[in-house]
């Protein structure tokens, strides 16, 4: 602590105000005249997102291999923490082995409404189940010697107007239900980041809140680790400096330099705020540093080791929701009809800044044929969900001569996704339509449900089994065929609520009428 104080005392004014603003699209400012190192960091809640070439925050850039684990809407549902701590050391291996200091996760943000377009990079509801999930996944990644970044502070729980929507939320809300989880996190596992919130909370942005930022995080929770910005999340770098708001990312071309020096030199701001968050990031940065030089140097790629632990996290999540006549495990030698485009191309993760590109993939469909499954495969519909006719009416005349329909259904890819939420919890029509036409031929109708959140399932009834897969990551396909025929037990449990209808939400009266006023009213 003595030498970064000293480097704070050598440091100009200028220099001060530039590092607290990152260099690139993911590392902060090395400043090799006072021996400052940078540090680099990645999307990562349930895999890295590693980008060496162009950057981009929405998953549109290719980036490096990296296993991709089930999303935590799944993960969450196996209720077991020890496995969110492997997920977490396979994580931090695999950062090792790309140079990365700090995984920006877990999400810990509450799932108020099911139609949230980034439910799926959360875990749950429940704030308490939520905050144990992430303090087992930070001590998994951070065991291994790299950061994580608690995200995203506070009530941030739409996507919709995310960067503009003011949420209103009463004190005793945010207490119990809001900030359980961050307040878990933060004193039992002690990240070494916490990330800021794109929104308003009660009138104030998230990045200029000192209530939030310091009253809060620091006084009462003794959080003392660097508080960074959502990339693009900083409004007004002055109020940040006040609030305790210690990395701006990503950089902003020196946009907020100016002004931040002028508010020094009219005494609007302290040069000791900035002086705080300097060395707040310099800790980290020289603990980076040490971690780097402990690691000495990247590690292999454990990518088989890996895809078999998210195989065995896939199988601990999935749900089965319906088991009518034990019509699940399926017998040998069943002729399938296996039906949906979702079969084939899998449904796996979500879209956006948790995008990652897999080490491996396979589909159900080969997965299932890889098992000795005498199956028949049927599109049945249009991969993005629309209807084709002449696909539906080929799985119709497949489940007549059928001892078993597998049925893969549920959200497609532009059906969720971080930037908008869902403008409804119903599934495409296609896939609707599709499971009830194959009932009218065929009564042993298995439905494997792939999405990050819940759907409305008017076809309940029709179905004899229902295995909800969520977004279970790369094994998906393999974890599904392994349960499908009894190799595993299917043993997961909701870990959040799946209303028969929209309407039986308590916030649905509320969530997305006003997306920039959202009352909490429920």
């Amino acid at each position: 602590m003595d030498k970064i104080k000293e480097i704070i005392s050598k440091m100009t004014l200028e220099d001060k105000i530039r590092l607290c603003s990152g260099a690139s699209f993911w590392e902060t400012e090395q400043m090799e005249q006072y021996g400052i190192p940078s540090f680099f960091m990645s999307d990562g809640p349930h895999g890295l997102r590693v980008q060496k070439g162009e950057a981009d925050h929405l998953g549109i850039n290719q980036s490096e291999k990296a296993t991709c684990f089930p999303t935590a809407s799944a993960s969450a549902a196996s209720w077991n923490p020890q496995l969110l701590k492997e997920m977490g050391e396979a994580i931090g291996e695999e950062a090792l082995h790309y140079g990365v200091d700090v995984v920006l996760g877990p999400g810990v943000c509450i799932k108020r409404n099911p139609l949230c377009g980034r439910n799926f990079e959360y875990f749950s509801e429940d704030p308490y189940l939520s905050g144990v999930m992430a303090k087992h996944w930070i001590d998994g990644v951070q065991g291994k010697g790299v950061g994580t970044s608690l995200k995203h502070f506070a009530a941030n729980n739409q996507e919709q107007d995310r960067m503009m929507s003011d949420s209103i939320v009463d004190e005793r809300a945010l207490r119990e239900i809001y900030f359980p989880a961050f307040e878990m996190a933060v004193k039992e596992s002690r990240p070494s980041t916490v990330m800021c919130s794109y929104n308003k909370i009660n009138g104030v942005f998230s990045s200029d809140s000192r209530k939030l930022l310091t009253e809060i995080l620091r006084d009462e929770w003794q959080f003392e680790g660097m508080v960074v910005t959502d990339w693009g999340a900083m409004n007004d770098r002055i109020s940040g400096f006040k609030a305790g708001c210690d990395l701006e990312m990503p950089d902003s071309s020196g946009f907020f330099d100016e002004e931040v020096k002028k508010a020094v030199d009219e005494d609007r701001l302290s040069e000791t705020d900035i002086d705080a968050c300097v060395e707040r990031i310099l800790k980290l940065a020289f603990q980076a540093q040490q971690n780097r030089e402990k690691a000495g140097g990247n590690k292999p790629l454990n990518a088989q080791e890996h895809h078999a632990l998210a195989k065995k996290i896939a199988k601990e999540s999935a749900v089965l929701l319906k088991n009518e006549g034990q019509m699940l495990p399926i017998s040998r030698g069943k002729k399938i009809a296996l039906c949906g485009a979702m079969a084939e191309t899998i449904r796996y993760q979500g879209a956006g800044s948790s995008h990652i590109n897999p080490t491996k993939l396979s589909s159900m469909k080969e997965a299932l044929e890889a098992e000795g499954a005498e199956i028949t495969y049927y599109p049945a519909y249009e991969l993005d969900g629309e209807r084709n006719t002449g696909k539906l009416e080929q799985a119709v005349a497949g489940a007549r001569e059928a001892d078993i329909v597998i049925v893969a259904a549920g959200l497609p890819d532009t059906y969720e996704s971080e930037g908008y939420d869902r403008a409804h919890m119903r599934m495409p029509e296609s896939h609707n339509d599709l499971i009830y036409q194959l009932a009218k031929e065929n009564s042993n109708i298995v439905v494997v449900l792939m999405g990050g959140s819940p759907v409305e399932m008017p076809w309940l009834s029709e179905a004899k089994a229902i295995l909800n897969m969520y977004l279970c990551g790369q094994a998906a396909g393999e974890a599904a065929a392994d349960l499908l025929y009894g190799n595993a037990n299917p043993c997961g449990k909701l870990a959040e609520t799946w209303p028969v209808a929209y309407a039986d939400c308590s916030s649905s009266e509320t969530f997305g009428i006003h997306p920039r006023q959202v009352e909490y009213a429920e």
